[in-house]
């Protein structure tokens, strides 16, 4: 690999000079790469040195731009089976997020300092800062696919994120901030209240919630062949994804077994007698078709139903009528503020549960350890656990407000 200095004259009688960096690539290619300046030839040549020598170089015309590289990347994960619902966000990801801003870019020249601009411009769009860290995860993975693909060497944004390191991760939870009872938590006597408003097909979908802290894609994926009424467990092994379609659970953690509570397995066993049936496309020797239990909260065809149903028709109106409300900021038509549920989503119910398996009394000692509260939620690490819930762990043998056990609740 050599640098030398290249000078010649333009038609128009101009003399120009340019440094040059000629040398063999891995596969053998000869290849000339201009510079203006002789320090940049150096430290270019400096890098390619050590990429040749260690067969990770990729030559300016053997990349491909942002753009192209991210249809490469979908392909790939599709070919790989990830669910729908991934691969949709991902595809919105790019469409609104990376290929306005850098699609035309090449992948050689995403530095470390082209990324942090990138960051700024997100953020001037009117970008959050969660949002703006959620696009460069995502970066960092198609440049995953493009490394593998031998299309870039260095991963800028995976560089980026490890320079930060905990610091960064620090700043997160500050703004992110603790989860609090009657805030992002439901109380004792809000799921009290809860309980005893719910009534018909979602009583037993609310109970399993709260009790066994199921989420919400699993419980519409929960099969009956999965419910053990007998050994009072419940089996978590698939779920159902925004667009009903059924698959594994979240990650390898996510696949497990729960006890449930007495009160949730009586609730299910009287459900099961009034729960719609699914066709299961075969007929008996009268020519009638043949139904069957699959689903233990499916819609009224015996199908995966819609989380959109389950908040709309079934957990939202169960929390207006149990008290548990917010002002919306309107009137109805006879003047009275229009109230809500204080509560948006299922995933509430999940972080009761989560409380109450840390502060529940079993036997007279004190709730369950970080490692079982982790198998309960499904977590893939206890870390994750523990930075979500750790907060909750009761302190010197002394329980939180929500230390009680299921008939302490329903007292």
């Amino acid at each position: 690999m050599s640098v030398r200095k290249r000078e010649w004259t333009t038609p128009k009688g101009v003399e120009k000079s340019a440094w040059v960096v000629d040398y063999v690539d891995t596969t053998g290619k000869r290849r000339l790469k201009t510079f203006a300046k002789k320090k940049e030839a150096d430290a270019f040549s400096a890098t390619a040195s050590v990429e040749v020598r260690e067969g990770t170089h990729v030559a300016d015309r053997e990349t491909v731009t942002v753009e192209a590289a991210s249809k490469l990347w979908i392909a790939s994960t599709k070919a790989a089976g990830l669910e729908r619902s991934s691969i949709e966000d991902y595809e919105r990801t790019l469409r609104l997020h990376i290929i306005p801003f850098i699609g035309a870019t090449r992948l050689n020249a995403l530095t470390t300092a082209r990324l942090r601009s990138f960051e700024d411009e997100l953020r001037l769009a009117g970008r959050s800062a969660s949002m703006t860290k959620r696009v460069l995860t995502s970066l960092g993975t198609l440049l995953v696919d493009a490394q593998e693909r031998g299309l870039v060497v260095r991963n800028a944004a995976r560089e980026m994120r490890s320079r930060r390191g905990s610091k960064a991760d620090r700043q997160e939870k500050r703004q992110k901030g603790r989860l609090k009872v009657g805030v992002d938590i439901p109380t004792r006597d809000e799921v009290k209240a809860l309980l005893a408003a719910a009534g018909g097909r979602w009583r037993p979908l609310i109970m399993t919630a709260t009790f066994c802290g199921l989420r919400a894609s699993e419980l519409r994926g929960l099969r009956w062949k999965d419910v053990d009424t007998e050994s009072r467990l419940i089996r978590v092994h698939q779920r159902a994804d925004r667009f009903n379609d059924i698959g594994q659970p979240k990650s390898i953690s996510g696949e497990r077994t729960l006890p449930a509570p007495p009160l949730v397995i009586n609730a299910l066993r009287e459900w099961k007698l009034a729960c719609p049936k699914r066709d299961s496309g075969k007929t008996d020797d009268a020519g009638e078709k043949i139904m069957v239990h699959d689903l233990v909260f499916p819609n009224g065809s015996g199908k995966v139903e819609q989380l959109n149903n389950v908040l709309r028709r079934g957990l939202h109106p169960t929390w207006v009528a149990a008290g548990v409300t917010v002002e919306t900021g309107e009137l109805d038509k006879e003047g009275k503020p229009v109230l809500a549920s204080k509560y948006s989503g299922l995933h509430c119910l999940r972080h009761w549960f989560a409380s109450w398996c840390i502060n529940r009394r079993e036997d007279g000692g004190l709730g369950l350890p970080p490692k079982l509260v982790q198998e309960r939620m499904g977590h893939s690490t206890i870390a994750m656990t523990m930075d979500t819930y750790g907060h909750l762990f009761p302190r010197d043998d002394d329980g939180s407000e929500l230390a009680a056990a299921a008939d302490f609740v329903l007292a």
